[in-house]
């Protein structure tokens, strides 16, 4: 499913996030009206065909049904209000902020020419420090982090992210970034990845001695399951994440820089693959 900010109809929309939840699990417009608390079963299919649009108050149950929160619940709102409206001149003040939010919020797709950005954690961390700290040296953002970090790898790290796009310094020497958020292309990117989330997993064990328990949430559960059961647990952590993402992007003073990690792995190999000595 694209990114909702490329939506500007709203009944395609409700149509591809049911698709995509019927692609990786078992759903149904039944099960998605009564996530929505619809009565009808077939009151969604007919608004993703467009026979039926969304009045205000169904509006925000398909929020909460959709999981949307953050950036991606206001665009919806708005997508919304702006399908429904009667004419041009009604529709124009949120045809004005879904291009706002949609410019805010865009997200860059890193390829292979901008690799070195997943090279250990500290050019994510120096992306989102720089303009959090406004005219502060490579010094004192150094010391800012928890990990060690020198200036001098806090300046070459600027110095990066600048020339390749992920930053921009304007005259008075303010660094913004040119977009919230950043994934990796799937063209050949694996490798560098990896090496990333290897990395943070490894701070994240760390982070248990670290820090307080009120200054850190760690947790775990031990899970039997078969394919069909992974395929739904793994579509609602992604599900999940991208709520987080849309929750922080919506944060309009930040104070600190946090890392989140989602691990579901097997702990055991499927019982029929194992082999009788």
């Amino acid at each position: 499913m694209k990114p909702i900010t490329e939506y500007k109809d709203y009944h395609p929309l409700i149509k591809d996030f049911y698709e995509d939840q019927k692609r990786t699990s078992y759903f149904s417009w039944r099960e998605f009206a009564k996530l929505a608390g619809f009565s009808s079963p077939t009151y969604l299919r007919l608004v993703s065909e467009g026979q039926s649009n969304l009045s205000r108050v169904s509006m925000n149950r398909m929020i909460s049904a959709m999981g949307l929160a953050g950036f991606e619940a206001n665009y919806f709102r708005a997508l919304v209000n702006f399908c429904n409206a009667k004419d041009d001149e009604a529709k124009m003040p949120y045809w004005k902020e879904m291009r706002q939010i949609a410019l805010e919020y865009k997200v860059r797709v890193v390829d292979k020419e901008a690799v070195e950005y997943f090279d250990g954690w500290k050019n994510s961390v120096v992306r989102e420090l720089a303009p959090m700290m406004t005219g502060a040296t490579p010094g004192k953002m150094a010391k800012t982090c928890c990990n060690e970090i020198s200036a001098a790898e806090v300046s070459s790290s600027l110095d990066f992210l600048t020339k390749a796009g992920f930053l921009k310094k304007d005259s008075n020497g303010v660094y913004r970034q040119t977009e919230k958020n950043v994934v990796a292309s799937k063209d050949g990117m694996t490798y560098a990845v990896h090496a990333l989330q290897k990395k943070m997993v490894s701070l994240g064990g760390e982070a248990i001695e670290r820090f307080d328990a009120d200054k850190r949430s760690v947790s775990g559960v031990t899970l039997t399951v078969n394919r069909k059961a992974y395929e739904r647990i793994a579509k609602e952590i992604d599900d999940f994440r991208k709520r987080i993402i849309a929750i922080a992007s919506d944060i309009d003073e930040a104070d600190q820089i946090y890392q989140l990690n989602l691990q579901f792995f097997p702990m055991t190999w499927k019982l029929d693959e194992i082999k009788e000595n």
